[in-house]
């Protein structure tokens, strides 16, 4: 019986809200494979159905050789996930995202498992040329453009869902790998002046974490061999975003691989993508983080 659900990254911001979504939804078991690069012991989830070990995607055969007859499907997330310093960490980023995916993909064609991909906005933009502006984007998308050919050579199935700046619980707010809303936050908290990258036009359409999830999970569910995209219809530009939290904003000078706008899913692929749209609005979020703190202040 394959009862498992395997997530890389489970320690990591999404991974361990789709393990937490994973425990209320279904009563299947789940493995979490992770080397704690990003991902955080204080989002391990203490439950006799989840196992977690600490291990490379690249040596994902070998870790779990002994789990492979049980896995019903590998949701994988556990790649370097940053542009910026994927130009300060080429190197890291190539291990990850080619070597450790490559491996992933080629675990899952032996055994017969099914992969369900996370893909990046950051290479959709300016008709699918942005995927050349950074090494992030550029491993993301050549790992579709194998997928595809995997489809093709050997029947292989595999969804794949595009990610649009999420944002929420759990996620990263200090370090160079922190997330917009999460260095945001940091900063309001501090009552520090917001840090802006110039020209603060370059647009996203932030989306919560709960509505990802969400889309996750259906498309495992659904089956089949799809892309997803999962968005919100609004879309802010980074200054906007700072001064909805009301506080002073420092700029920063513009920095290699920003792209300027948060593109809708638009490229060419074998599939058409289902897009989605996220019901959690930023605005409401940012307006209940703020009273939230206040509420916590005050005692």
């Amino acid at each position: 019986m394959k009862n498992i659900i395997v997530v890389t990254g489970g320690a990591g911001f999404v991974g361990s809200n789709l393990i937490n979504y994973y425990l209320k939804k279904t009563r299947l078991n789940i493995v979490s494979l992770d080397n704690y690069s990003t991902g955080k012991k204080q989002n391990l989830i203490k439950n006799k159905r989840v196992k977690y070990i600490n291990s490379n995607t690249k040596n994902i055969s070998k870790s779990l050789n002994r789990y492979k007859k049980k896995i019903n499907a590998i949701f994988h997330f556990g790649e370097f996930s940053r542009i910026y310093q994927s130009f300060l960490q080429m190197n890291k980023c190539i291990q990850s995202n080619t070597i450790g995916t490559n491996a992933v993909f080629d675990f899952c064609l032996k055994n017969k498992i099914k992969v369900i991909y996370s893909a990046t906005s950051a290479s959709l933009g300016n008709k699918g040329e942005d995927k050349n502006l950074s090494p992030y984007a550029f491993t993301k998308a050549k790992n579709i453009e194998f997928l595809e050919n995997l489809k093709k050579w050997f029947n292989f199935k595999y969804d794949v869902i595009f990610f649009y700046n999420v944002y929420g619980p759990r996620q990263i707010s200090n370090g160079k790998m922190a997330t917009v809303i999460g260095i945001f936050e940091e900063y309001y908290i501090k009552k520090k002046p917001l840090p802006v990258v110039k020209p603060g036009s370059q647009s996203r359409r932030f989306t919560h974490i709960e509505d990802t999830i969400q889309i996750c999970y259906q498309a495992w569910k659904n089956g089949g061999c799809k892309y997803y995209s999962i968005t919100n219809k609004k879309s802010y530009s980074i200054l906007d975003v700072a001064k909805l939290f009301g506080s002073k904003i420092r700029f920063f000078p513009a920095r290699k691989g920003e792209r300027f706008a948060s593109a809708l899913t638009n490229m060419s692929l074998s599939n058409k993508v289902h897009k989605n749209f996220g019901k959690i609005q930023l605005s409401d979020y940012i307006k209940k983080f703020k009273k939230n703190l206040i509420k916590t202040s005050s005692f």
